[in-house]
């Protein structure tokens, strides 16, 4: 977070300038503070020899146009200022202090000259493109460090810029390095404006096309201008033109058609050139050929990469991607089978059996290959059984793969709980990240388990590579079941897999009921089904007409909305689910949707859990929810202003029984509703990322039975209201990244069950002396310096274990 603000301040200040105010200050403190004076002296002896490159490197950078290359440089040079000013500040008799802050004076010393050092010797290098691309490569990991440090960066739900970014590889691919060659020749030498990288599902299209986004020499010829988009089964031209406009941070302009879209979308791009431009479309579907016929410009330097699992014969440059040879089938079984080393528990004809059914598909490989890690030799025989079945069908196409990817699922059987955990992740929208709480919600519900079970469930697929497990924070925590930084990816195969699953026997008498609806109207339907999970998926061109759908699902206990659209009317048959315990409606698209309809819920008594992401939270939302049944909301990157600034009931009658609310990424919250401090059963309250809360309700004292408090991220967020002291069954308090926060409220004492304390990035926040009191709590994390401002009172907390969550450096330089 702070490495962020810095370098945003960073920008708009010349280098000498920036130097040179920051050798005057360095010399001010060495004047006056005689704790660090050797060390400061030093650096400003440093600096005072560094300065006449400072002026070349400045005078450089404005001549050839290009002042960003050295905003790695300005970083460092206000962090240096702004630790010089902590040193200035520090009284004398601070021992505590006076390791740590020199630590970091020395480091700050040495990464300043190595940069320097660095940046001159490739200035004067001969070979001007080389010279180019070193400075590239130092601005973008000063930019990629800034990103980790403010939890941003390319996580596309939440709308921040860098949404097409290509996402990282999981490891080194195997088998790829031949083929990688010949495609990367392709877009460099025969500069082929748009090339198909075709082959079936698993065969590891998008793991080449990542791989290419990532390779040195592609880097350093379309730099900055690499674009990667999944579109999957129903590409929109007009997802397409936001991802690009919010990417580069740009304001998207209104448009009348959709040859306006690709006026725009074309003036975006000639605006780059004549720099090189690289756009990598992945998983484009046969029948979909039109949009690369609008995408497809003549500009200069303008490349497109698409990858399918059809050939698109009407595009001349296609490039096969082969299955996997023996030798590499063989590497990748073995890495993901033994990832520790040691012998396979069968003989190498057996294993080769199993190779055979798997056709050289890498997915099919990996998944394999993940079920039978640290399994007992009778279920490797087992196995080996199976895939010989599976051979005899087995062919190099989606049903084939999907015969043999069947065989793993079928190994879940004694994990019957899991396997459906699988099937129901069917669900949702293929390669999209979908948040590990949305899925916990459905399976604690659906399944009758608690909320560690359905989390170890999902670890459990992805170690068998059924379901990739992202986590957005380093520095996340599974304490109390705080799951909002970890996210679930499946690929589209083992999507296609799990609905496969739920798609036998007659419609109406399915356990599980996917509908995928596309364009603005619904065949006429009438159903009565069985199924306890319901998910219906819309796209942009939906308009909410539900009237050809008469659905009746009196069983239904999880449903599931996927909505794409900027206006969302809840369906009328909602009301006839008698049952449903679940409601997720989640938002895919750019713009928030505007939900209506909500009071459609109010009837359903038996509804405990509620997941809003992305959406336009009417006036009439709290007002609605006379739901005395209800025990968890969630609102993720929603619009609520307006839905908490009048509430005409009594929000612990209307909802008597919440326990837990989360709120992330909700910009427009300022402060909390009116009487939301009456919701006596609210247990759990996690309001992060949310930047314009000024303040908490001074009577939030009134939850006498919160165990978890989670502000994190909250950074105009001033203090905790002295009531806090009242909340005697806390167990967990986080404010990290809470910058504006300047004390902790004496009655933070009275928290006599406190356990865990989360401060990272919390310095500025002075502890008073009743902290001595919290003689129940274990474990306090925080950064270097709150970590030593709590050592003081470490003599009074016995049990207590400081913890470090350790600032960024730049060691990445050496």
């Amino acid at each position: 977070m702070a490495v962020s603000l810095i370098a945003s301040s960073a920008t708009g200040f010349g280098l000498d300038l920036l130097f040179g105010s920051f050798l005057d200050l360095v010399v001010e403190v060495t004047k006056k503070n005689i704790l660090f004076q050797p060390t400061l002296k030093r650096l400003e002896t440093t600096l005072k020899s560094l300065q006449p490159k400072i002026k070349q490197i400045d005078a450089l950078n404005l001549d050839m146009d290009r002042p960003k290359e050295i905003d790695g440089l300005k970083v460092l040079i206000i962090e240096g200022k702004e630790l010089v000013i902590k040193c200035s500040n520090t009284n004398q008799y601070n021992f505590v202090m006076k390791p740590i802050y020199t630590e970091k004076l020395l480091n700050l010393e040495e990464e300043i000259r190595r940069y320097i050092d660095i940046d001159m010797q490739v200035q004067q290098s001969v070979d001007q493109k080389e010279t180019l691309f070193e400075v590239r490569q130092i601005r973008e990991q000063f930019k990629h460090l800034s990103s980790v440090g403010t939890n941003s960066g390319s996580f596309s739900r939440s709308g921040f810029i860098g949404v097409c970014s290509p996402p990282g590889l999981k490891g080194e691919p195997v088998g790829l390095e031949a083929p990688l060659n010949d495609l990367k020749r392709k877009l460099l030498e025969d500069e082929v404006p748009l090339i198909v990288l075709s082959a079936p599902g698993g065969c590891g299209k998008t793991t080449m096309a990542l791989a290419i986004c990532q390779d040195k020499d592609i880097l350093d010829k379309f730099e900055d201008n690499i674009f990667f988009i999944t579109v999957s089964k129903s590409p929109s031209l007009l997802d397409i033109v936001e991802r690009l406009f919010q990417h580069k941070g740009h304001k998207f302009l209104k448009y009348r058609n959709e040859n306006d879209l690709v006026v725009l979308l074309e003036n975006f791009f000639r605006n780059m050139t004549p720099e090189p431009v690289l756009l990598v479309l992945d998983d484009l579907w046969s029948g979909s050929e039109y949009i690369l016929d609008k995408l497809n410009f003549q500009i200069e330097n303008y490349r497109i990469l698409v990858t399918s699992r059809s050939e698109l014969s009407s595009f001349d440059s296609t490039y096969k991607l082969q299955t996997l040879n023996e030798t590499d089938a063989l590497t990748l079984f073995r890495q993901s089978a033994l990832p520790q080393g040691g012998n396979f528990c069968v003989s190498d004809e057996d294993v080769n059996k199993i190779l055979n059914s798997c056709g050289g598909f890498p997915l099919a490989i990996s998944v394999i290959g993940k079920s039978l890690y640290r399994k007992s030799a009778a279920e490797w025989r087992k196995r080996v059984k199976e895939c010989s079945k599976a051979s005899a069908i087995m062919s190099k196409s989606e049903f084939g793969i999907l015969e043999c990817l069947q065989s793993s699922v079928d190994a879940l059987d004694e994990k019957d709980e899991v396997k459906e955990c699988f099937i129901d992740l069917g669900s949702f929208p293929e390669d999209q990240m979908t948040s590990a709480t949305t899925l916990i919600d459905m399976w604690v519900e659906l399944h009758k388990i608690d909320e560690d079970d359905a989390m170890t469930n999902l670890h459990e697929l992805c170690d068998r590579n059924l379901v990739d497990l992202v986590v957005m924070r380093k520095d996340s925590s599974d304490v109390d079941c705080s799951y909002n930084e970890h996210f679930a990816k499946q690929q589209s195969l083992l999507r296609d897999l799990a609905i496969r699953q739920s798609n036998s026997g007659n419609i109406e008498h399915r356990r599980r009921l996917f509908l995928d609806i596309t364009g603005n109207r619904v065949e006429p339907k009438q159903l009565l089904i069985d199924a306890n999970l319901l998910s219906i998926s819309t796209d942009e061109m939906f308009s909410s007409d539900w009237s050809s759908l008469q659905l009746q699902a009196p069983k239904v206990e999880a449903l599931v909305l996927n909505i794409r659209t900027k206006n969302y009317y809840l369906p009328e048959f909602v009301q006839t689910m008698i049952d449903l315990k679940v409601l997720i409606v989640t938002n895919y698209g750019f713009s928030p949707t505007e939900l209506s309809n909500f009071e459609l819920l109010s009837s359903l008594s038996n509804l405990r859990r509620i997941r809003l992401e992305k959406l336009v939270l009417p006036s009439s939302l709290l007002s609605s929810l006379q739901l005395k049944n209800l025990e968890k909301i969630s609102l993720v990157m929603c619009k609520i202003r307006q839905a908490f600034s009048s509430i005409p009931i009594q929000l612990s009658e209307a909802i008597p029984n919440l326990a837990e609310i989360i709120i992330d990424y909700c910009n427009d919250l300022v402060e909390l509703p009116a009487g939301f401090c009456d919701l006596f059963q609210l247990k759990r309250l996690s309001i992060t990322n949310c930047h314009k809360l000024g303040s908490l309700p001074e009577d939030l004292g009134k939850l006498v039975n919160m165990e978890v408090l989670r502000l994190n991220s909250c950074i105009e967020l001033i203090e905790l209201p002295e009531s806090i002291g009242r909340l005697q069954k806390l167990r967990v308090l986080d404010i990290s990244d809470c910058l504006s926060m300047t004390k902790l409220p004496e009655t933070i004492g009275g928290l006599y069950n406190l356990k865990k304390l989360f401060m990272i990035d919390c310095s500025n926040c002075k502890l008073p002396d009743s902290v001595m009191n919290l003689t129940q709590l274990k474990e306090i994390t925080g950064d270097e310096e709150t970590a030593a401002s709590w050592q003081i009172f470490k003599p009074f907390l016995e049990d207590l274990e400081i913890k470090v969550q350790r600032d960024f450096n730049l060691n990445w330089l050496r």
